[in-house]
């Protein structure tokens, strides 16, 4: 993939929906040389899809955010069931690295995701967290 690939790229991944035409102007190009580099980009899998984040996406849930999690000793399966259990938690991921578990929290409130901080954080065997909010959507699978 050269430069000329990743600015289509990062110009659909602004706007997926705007024209050649729109992509051409934009990027400086001819509409032929863009609907080529798309094309080539699909047919060689680094373009898999399209999707479309809604106002639906994002209301139900307008605050989100995410919360790495370090867990002490053998605690983690244990962890995992109280945390998949609380209602505001939409995803529990284990990973590795320096955090054991990150999970995605929705809540209607700040106040009410801070209070599912405080529970999460009290949870014997969590030693360590890092919270981070998400401001914007771009793109949801």
């Amino acid at each position: 993939m050269d430069e000329m690939d990743e600015q289509v790229i990062s110009a659909l991944r602004h706007d997926a929906r705007a024209s050649v035409s729109d992509l051409a102007a934009r990027l400086n190009l001819s509409r032929t040389t863009v609907r080529a580099r798309m094309a080539k980009l699909q047919a060689r899998g680094d373009i898999v899809g399209f999707s479309v984040v809604t106002r639906a996406d994002v209301a139900q849930d307008p605050v989100r955010g995410m919360m790495m999690i370090g867990i002490e000793g053998r605690g983690a399966e244990r962890i995992i069931r109280q945390l998949g259990a609380m209602a505001e938690v939409r995803a529990v991921h284990s990973t590795n690295g320096r955090w054991d578990v990150i999970v995605e929290i929705g809540t209607t409130t700040l106040e009410i995701f801070d209070a599912v901080l405080v529970r999460i954080r009290k949870l014997e065997g969590v030693v360590s967290s890092e919270t981070s909010l998400f401001l914007t959507t771009r793109k949801t699978v």
